[in-house]
């Protein structure tokens, strides 16, 4: 594996070390794996606008989904590292302006189509808008700098870059949003959403958007014996009480959910012997209000800063979370090299909960606006708990005199909003911890994703600078640098390190999946948090 694991590596070995993330707790069936039967896993959302996966808009339920039907060239073992999958290797040259891709040879996908050189090529240049039948404009930015995708032999590729791209490998996973789809379903545009073909341990039955998605065991799998399960349906389960309670009736198997409150009564569950769980926040995303700063009133910093300091995320942390989760002070995680503690954050201009400064701020604002009053309107998606944190974040901004007025749409609602750049402030999640030339795509000017509309010269230079340095300390210093450019011009309103989590009925086991190919370990349980539904079984 290329040397460029050692971003990605640094970064998630650090956190396994430390611990500073929260272990993730297992368990498996009362007997070892065997093969056959059926679940019902619920997941938090539908993914409508479908799977043709170089165009498409994946939160944790759709990578759930995807990552049962398709399989990524490398993935994640548990020990934070980059590791062949799909691909045999993934090489670079030695300043990573080419990389080299080795595909494993006897890999076929769902239809009977050969995995090799020339359905890889596609790929690539699918996901890099080369391939005009099919757009791809949100991974055409993601893979900019690739200028070329060449064929050398019948399971071999080299990609060059314009420019050095030691992150590059790792764009290769993309949270697990980069499957390799068949040449059979990217060869028509108006179905490519819905025909869904890939490597993976599943294939398609039937998808009737909003109700169910039903895969069946792929009986040619390159993975020897697996998978163990014939059949899984998935349930878009919004609402996480509901999904909960039917975890609790028996009328789900697996459910997976972000939910704080459904975490820590699935572990009491656990503990009394009635479910098998996991969770953890090792490695996870960051969550965050998301402001548009490019539209009022949040491209005024006035705004920004009586928002943050109106805020009081120790206090959503205990009352809606139970302080469950551990506080946020920018997109790193403690145990990362460019995380700034709450004292480091602060001395950058970090607005931590201050309600007279937060009212100092309104006023500030309303005199620059004619005597207006602070108002913003905060999106959510439709589900109970988190409309319970919204109204809290209400409460709050009110005592400061602002006037929230809450929205709640549904999950694939609220990407639409933000990739419109028609909001004003959303509940947000992203960012895992990964390497941290992950934030380019999220946060450069240039960037069709930046939701929140961010122009500034300081963040594109230290993250093109980033991109493309070498030198482990240097890249640390740039990305400090990045973070402490976030805490002082307040541009997200950081609260915490999501918890993700994964309750299961006593005769599913599974949860920690299972070895790696070629001995690379054990996947990240719960990365992103989506379960690898490969190692799955039921008893």
């Amino acid at each position: 594996m290329g040397s460029s694991a050692r971003g990605l590596v640094g970064v998630l070995a650090a956190l396994l070390a430390v611990g500073t993330l929260g272990g993730a707790s297992g368990a498996g069936a009362a007997t070892g794996p065997k093969h056959g039967g059926s679940i019902t896993l619920a997941i938090e959302g539908e993914t409508t606008g479908g799977y043709c996966l170089p165009a498409a808009q994946l939160a944790a339920p759709g990578i759930e989904v995807a990552n049962a039907i398709y399989d990524t060239l490398v993935t994640i073992n548990n020990k934070g590292q980059l590791v062949p999958y799909l691909a045999q290797a993934v090489t670079p040259n030695a300043d990573f302006t080419q990389w080299t891709i080795r595909l494993r040879p006897g890999v076929k996908f769902q239809n009977g189509e050969t995995l090799d050189a020339s359905a890889l090529k596609l790929n690539l240049d699918t996901y890099r808008g080369a391939n005009p039948k099919i757009g791809a404009p949100l991974n055409t930015f993601v893979f900019k700098p690739v200028t070329s995708v060449t064929i050398t032999d019948p399971l071999t590729v080299v990609v060059q870059m314009s420019a050095p791209w030691p992150a590059f490998e790792g764009y290769l996973y993309g949270t697990g949003r980069m499957g390799i789809v068949a040449p059979a379903q990217l060869a028509d545009a108006s179905t490519c959403a819905t025909n869904l073909i890939g490597t993976g341990p599943f294939k398609l039955v039937e998808w009737i958007p909003n109700e169910h998605l039903v895969v069946q065991r792929n009986p040619t799998y390159w993975r020897s014996g697996l998978p163990y399960l014939d059949k899984i349906t998935f349930i878009p389960a919004q609402d996480a009480q509901a999904a909960l309670n039917g975890l609790n009736s028996g009328d789900f198997d697996v459910i997976q959910t972000r939910s704080e409150l459904n975490i820590l009564a699935m572990r009491d569950k656990k503990r009394a012997g009635q479910l098998n769980e996991v969770d953890s926040d090792q490695g996870s995303e960051v969550g965050y209000g998301l402001l548009n700063v490019a539209k009022p009133p949040f491209n005024d910093k006035l705004a920004r800063l009586a928002v943050a300091y109106a805020g009081d995320a120790n206090e959503l942390n205990q009352i809606r979370n139970k302080g469950l989760e551990t506080i946020a002070t920018g997109p790193f995680a403690p145990g990362t090299p460019y995380y700034l503690s709450p004292a480091q954050a602060r001395a950058s201009g970090f607005a931590h909960h201050d309600l007279a400064k937060a009212k100092s701020y309104v006023r500030q604002w309303s005199a620059a606006h004619g005597g207006q009053q602070l108002s913003f309107e905060l999106l959510t998606v439709t589900d109970p708990t988190l409309l319970a944190l919204t109204e809290l974040v209400k409460e709050e901004d009110a005592r400061a005199g602002i006037n929230v007025t809450i929205k709640q749409v549904d999950l694939s609602t609220i990407i639409n909003l933000a990739l419109a750049g028609t909001f004003q402030q959303a509940t947000w999640e992203n960012n895992p911890q990964g390497d941290p030339d992950g934030l380019y795509v999220w946060f450069h000017s240039g960037s069709p994703v930046n939701f929140s509309g961010i122009k500034d010269p300081v963040i594109d230079q230290d993250l093109e600078q980033g991109r493309v340095t070498l030198d482990p300390a240097k890249r640390v210093q740039i990305y400090r640098d990045l973070n402490r450019r976030f805490a002082s011009e307040v541009y997200e309103l950081w609260t915490w390190y999501q918890h993700y989590g994964v309750g299961t009925q006593k005769n599913i086991g599974g949860l920690s999946g299972v070895p790696l190919p070629d001995g690379h370990g054990l996947p990240f349980a719960l990365y992103a948090g989506f379960v690898p539904t490969v190692g799955l079984y039921k008893t």
